[in-house]
């Protein structure tokens, strides 16, 4: 698999595989809530080693998981040297031609840079180690109680499990017509950025359509198949919880207390 690996799914029995859907949501959503304690060299390492933790758990290849998001790196490289630049704290390290930067710039910068590669690599992670029907189920259940005040809330886990999995299908289809319209002639990278933004309706415009398309073509082929939403609706797989569950949640609870008590 090439290119963006965000929202695709690699089989496989490993214990993250094996993990209740559910399970991996709490964590992602705990996760995602617990990384902005880090605020030190001590809480970020304890951060680092649990996400290669849950990557060795998942038997995902590290060059593979950094081969896929390399589309992303440049979103990450781009906000250390923003914080490099415009943050004025701490001692001067280096200047040039007016333009200064402090060692707790760098610091700041290589801190956010690596919560943002952390947050990339865990919520990557529930993707490519949970089908679509599971992360469509376990929304589903964790969201159940909103039924009692009318919420649609298989409608909104399906919405939601869909678009996760459009993401690498967009991606390919973009890749795909700035191939074609490069061939034509269309130059998305050089010229005024006037006469750049004009090529990129030759993009945009194909990708919406494309987008339309495939959208159409899921709603009719649910519909043939009577698909009406959670109405009357069975599971052929039913959500089991289990020990090993248990002890994923008790150590994520236990790593928010480490870095409440290890942060500055």
């Amino acid at each position: 698999m090439n290119g963006m690996i965000i929202g695709k799914y690699v089989p496989g029995d490993s214990l993250i595989h094996r993990l209740d859907p559910r399970t991996k949501l709490l964590l992602m959503f705990i996760y995602v809530f617990i990384v902005f304690l880090a605020n030190n060299g001590w809480t970020y390492g304890i951060l680092t080693l649990f996400t290669c933790l849950l990557l060795f758990l998942s038997r995902i290849p590290f060059s593979f998981m950094m081969r896929g998001l390399k589309p992303v790196l440049w979103v990450i490289v781009f906000t250390f040297f923003l914080h490099v630049l415009l943050t004025k704290e701490g001692h001067i390290v280096f200047q040039w031609l007016g333009i200064e930067v402090y060692d707790k710039a760098i610091q700041q910068g290589a801190f956010i840079s690596l919560r943002f590669l952390l947050l990339i690599v865990v919520t990557t992670l529930l993707t490519l180690t949970t089908t679509p029907i599971e992360v469509t189920d376990g929304m589903e259940s964790l969201l159940s109680p909103l039924k009692k005040w009318n919420v649609p809330v298989h409608e909104l886990a399906l919405m939601m499990s869909i678009s996760l999995r459009f993401i690498p299908t967009l991606m390919e289809e973009t890749e795909k017509i700035m191939k074609a319209q490069t061939a034509r002639g269309v130059d998305f990278s050089s010229g005024p950025l006037q006469e750049r933004m004009k090529a990129m309706t030759a993009l945009l415009v194909p990708l919406f359509i494309s987008a339309f398309k495939r959208a159409e073509e899921l709603a009719v082929a649910m519909e043939v198949r009577g698909y009406r939403g959670s109405q009357n609706r069975t599971k052929w797989r039913e959500l089991t919880w289990g020990r090993i569950d248990t002890a994923f949640m008790l150590f994520i609870g236990l790593l928010a207390i480490a870095l409440w008590l290890l942060r500055s």
